[in-house]
């Protein structure tokens, strides 16, 4: 589009399904690589993908003709199907339903760069769980703790 000047910077995080830890360190660069893949190929722009074992964490420039939601679609359904075409799991791949999406100005994308790309070191002393709920409380978003994380039944 001519004479349409964005920058909006986001970070998508979500999680496997009842968050079981199977996004195994052999492949998970991979995983991660695809989903980079298929942010850039919508037009947005990849940052940075990475997380540990059970979520994953996205940092992106949004092309504003893309929608956000239809973005975590795309590329939860596709890295899933990657994951499941590639029989790196016993059993069938899921990602949990939903997502967070938290949106950050150009100052500050030094510092989430950094703490995406140290996922391992920071989940040392933190599960994801307390990470994500304290990311909503200092975004001030509003949530029913009962429906932010699915539960095995």
């Amino acid at each position: 589009m001519a004479n349409t000047y964005h920058q909006v910077y986001i970070q998508a995080v979500f999680a496997v399904k009842y968050r079981a830890a199977v996004l195994d360190k052999e492949w998970r660069a991979s995983v991660f690589s695809v989903i980079g893949n298929l942010i850039n190929e919508t037009g947005c722009k990849t940052i940075i993908v990475n997380g540990v074992e059970d979520h994953v964490h996205c940092l992106f420039g949004l092309k504003p003709t893309v929608s956000i939601s239809e973005l975590m679609k795309i590329v939860k359904a596709k890295s899933s199907k990657y994951i499941n075409d590639n029989r790196f799991l016993l059993n069938r791949f899921e990602w949990q339903e939903g997502y967070g999406v938290f949106s950050y100005s150009h100052k500050q994308l030094d510092v989430v760069y950094n703490y995406i790309k140290n996922q391992e070191n920071h989940h040392r002393d933190r599960t994801f769980q307390e990470e994500y709920l304290s990311t909503l409380k200092k975004f001030n978003i509003q949530y029913n703790e009962s429906y932010v994380f699915e539960k095995l039944q």
